[in-house]
């Protein structure tokens, strides 16, 4: 799988996990260079707390578009730490 945005792949992996219908890519498949930290932090009751990056690509940011849990309910332990995305974010084999 592939997590595409700006025309550039950012996350890269044969081994996501889906869960709700999102490819969670483990964390040391992204490509830092695009990842930016971001203080947001939403809380699902089943998931745990995420954080949050911003992905920035030739100079465009796009905010908060991948998320992480990097510590999870013991319901959800099979995507700790790893990566998500949404807005535009294209994942795709």
């Amino acid at each position: 799988m592939k997590a595409i945005w700006n025309g550039k792949v950012i996350a890269e992996s044969d081994n996501t996990t889906v869960i709700e219908g999102n490819h969670y890519f483990p964390h040391d498949s992204i490509k830092k260079e695009f990842f930016k930290p971001s203080d947001t932090k939403t809380t699902c009751h089943w998931k745990g707390e995420a954080s949050y990056y911003s992905v920035e690509v030739d100079g465009s940011v796009n905010e908060d578009a991948a998320w992480f849990y990097p510590e999870t309910s013991s319901m959800a332990k099979s995507i700790e730490n790893a990566v998500a995305f949404w807005k535009g974010v294209e994942v795709t084999s």
